[in-house]
């Protein structure tokens, strides 16, 4: 560096002193203004929220991915991107999760009695029921069931009429219908209308299981391989399930398509987590989030647009096409790859994230990521039961998982019972629900993850129990509450699924995340099973039992707000060990005078502009005037 380039950043640094300087001294005088309150109220709102900030920079200078995400930047360009990527597969998983809700259409059948046709062709539809399909007492025809064909004459059908009856012989016919569905297509009506139930089990059934089965994969294979699964699953399945010659087929691609839903979900969100720092981790989950319910809202339009139902698959599947892209564009987490002792290959990430974000990664921050005393870090699904916090965790967030999924789909199929169109039951909360994830920033940033939870849990609680004492004859009334229910449910989804991440070790992050999600299949199984065979007051008592319970155990949960993420087992009791710590710091912090807080953080914060301050002279000689001006 030559002398006047020297003497530039000599300058530079002084004039930086001197803003610093000031910036202190008007922090001073507010703090003056207001000097009485603050001492009636030694524990007031600023200085709890000092407090705060100053453990999240405590937390974050022990964080050495923090740190190195500070120096690739954290939220540039790169980040940004990945954010952006997300949003695609997030309105493709909720268009072919949802798709069932739409094939599904309800028409009336008439048995096929073409036979009368031989003994007069000429003969109109009205005519041919009227002759060959008997009637009720009302005089609406009966669906189920058909005048046996006779060896006579049209004049003899006619004069004498048919008297014996039974079943459907030829299959059905429906007259009235205006679309192909898989109702019309392959005749599931009088007595097999039990198989639309049944195509719901097996995707929730294929949710199960594919809870399980990628969350081991992402935790072994790594994200980036296990998103790209998920995504090869997406396309083939949903394409090919336009071309299914069978109902037992079509049940199983759609086995298929719920496993890639589910596994999309768990490891892109561990792909976030371990990506993003902070606020910026909130928001994008939360982002994600809204754009699966832009998925739903854009499957309703489509479907409602759609004369027959392979067609929607067809759009769908072609839709999923482009994310064969993500082959060369998606990143792994470099928080995986130290796990797994493949530190070269994350320096190699790392650099290339700092170089679209135009930042160079100190090599002295690079030099840092050295291999752990063991090479890899070993954990199996049994440390769910060995470790007793992660045991605990465990069983908390499945707890809360099946609570919100089963009155989630409790609300819904409620919602079906009334006579509600399909259209509106997706439409509407889908529009609800977007404001309803956003309303999460402001709650997160406000009162943490852990009491976020607890509120929209609350309000669950609330919209249930309204709807217990509701009449039936108020219908618009419980249907109003009913969407204010799923409006609470989609905040504590959004929530959850961030604050299952954080709680979770990088190095069982999906594990975890999966094996809350398989809670989460068998409460919609268990609601799909009660409502089908109870009265309809059941299943909401039984909603705000759980609820309840759901909510009393979050109580347990630890905040992660301001906290780094635990790395590995070893690691998340050693965090849990200091949060314990601060936490009692501060409550035997009684005479801690919001100066000395704000001093802490000031200090605090000029360590991070230079990691290694003993080479800072402008810091030295700010402390020293500093500690002259304090003396006596």
């Amino acid at each position: 560096m030559t002398p006047g380039n020297c003497a530039a950043a000599f300058s530079a640094q002084m004039a930086g002193e001197e803003n610093f300087k000031e910036e202190l001294r008007s922090q001073d005088a507010s703090r003056n203004l207001n000097q009485h309150e603050a001492a009636g109220h030694p524990h007031s709102w600023s200085l709890e929220m000092l407090l705060r900030r100053l453990r999240a920079v405590h937390t974050k200078q022990n964080d050495k991915f923090a740190n190195l995400l500070d120096a690739v930047g954290e939220f540039g360009t790169f980040q940004q991107r990945l954010v952006a990527l997300t949003f695609i597969p997030s309105i493709m998983s909720a268009f072919f999760m949802f798709a069932d809700h739409f094939v599904f259409t309800a028409q009336k059948p008439y048995c096929n009695t073409s036979w009368i046709l031989a003994v007069g062709p000429h003969l109109s539809e009205a005519e041919q029921l009227n002759l060959t399909i008997p009637q009720a007492p009302n005089g609406s025809f009966l669906t189920c069931l058909m005048y046996l064909p006779v060896p006579w004459n049209l004049d003899s059908i006619i004069q004498f009429g048919l008297n014996d009856t039974d079943t459907c012989q030829d299959g059905w016919i429906y007259p009235d219908a205006k679309k192909r569905s898989l109702t019309n297509e392959f005749d599931l009506v009088c007595g097999m209308e039990t198989k639309k139930d049944t195509a719901q089990i097996m995707f929730m059934a294929g949710l199960l299981i594919g809870s399980l089965i990628f969350g081991l994969i992402t935790d072994k294979m790594g994200r980036y391989p296990a998103i790209l699964l998920s995504l090869l699953g997406l396309i083939i399945f949903g394409f090919g399930t336009a071309f299914v010659n069978s109902f037992h087929l079509y049940l199983f691609f759609r086995f298929g398509i719920s496993q890639s839903v589910v596994g999309y979900a768990i490891s892109s969100i561990s792909l976030a987590t371990e990506w993003l720092v902070g606020e910026h981790r909130a928001h994008a989950i939360i982002l994600e989030h809204c754009f699966f319910a832009v998925g739903a809202m854009l499957l309703t339009g489509i479907a409602y647009s759609l004369p027959h139902w392979r067609l929607l698959f067809l759009v769908g599947g072609i839709l999923a096409i482009p994310l064969i892209s993500y082959i060369w564009i998606l990143p792994e987490s470099p928080r995986w790859l130290m796990m797994k002792g493949k530190v070269k290959e994350a320096k190699q990430v790392l650099c290339y994230a700092a170089s679209v974000n135009k930042k160079t990664i100190p090599s002295n921050l690079l030099d840092e990521l050295q291999l752990p005393r063991k090479k890899v870090t070993r954990a199996s699904v049994l440390d769910f039961c060995k470790n007793r916090q992660l045991c605990k965790v465990t069983l908390v967030m499945s707890c809360v998982w099946f609570t919100v999924s089963y009155t989630y789909f409790t609300l819904s199929l409620r919602m079906r019972e009334l006579g509600v169109s399909v259209h509106f039951r997706h439409v509407v909360p889908s529009i609800m629900e977007v404001p309803a994830r956003l309303c999460c920033i402001f709650l997160l940033q406000q009162i943490g993850r852990k009491w976020s939870l607890a509120v929209t849990l609350l309000q669950a609680i609330i919209w249930c129990l309204l709807l217990l004492f509701l009449p039936e004859e108020l219908k618009s009334m419980t249907i109003l509450v009913l969407t204010l229910g799923k409006f609470s449910l989609a905040a504590t989804v959004t929530v959850f699924f961030l604050y299952t991440a954080e709680l979770l070790p990088t190095v069982l992050r999906a594990t975890g995340v999966g094996l809350v999600s398989l809670a989460s299949a068998a409460g919609a199984i268990l609601s799909l099973t009660i409502i089908s065979q109870t009265p309809s007051l059941l299943p909401i008592f039984l909603c705000c039992v759980l609820a309840i319970v759901a909510f009393s155990l979050s109580l347990l949960l630890p905040e992660t707000r301001d906290q780094p993420l635990s790395e590995s087992l070893g690691h998340s009791s050693q965090m849990r060990n200091k949060v314990k710590d601060m936490k009692t710091e501060e409550t035997s912090s009684d005479d801690m005078s919001e100066e000395a807080a704000k001093n802490v953080i000031l200090n605090a914060q000029i360590l991070r502009l230079d990691p290694y301050p003993v080479s800072n002279p402008a810091l030295k000689q700010f402390n020293k005037e500093e500690a002259n001006s304090q003396a006596p």
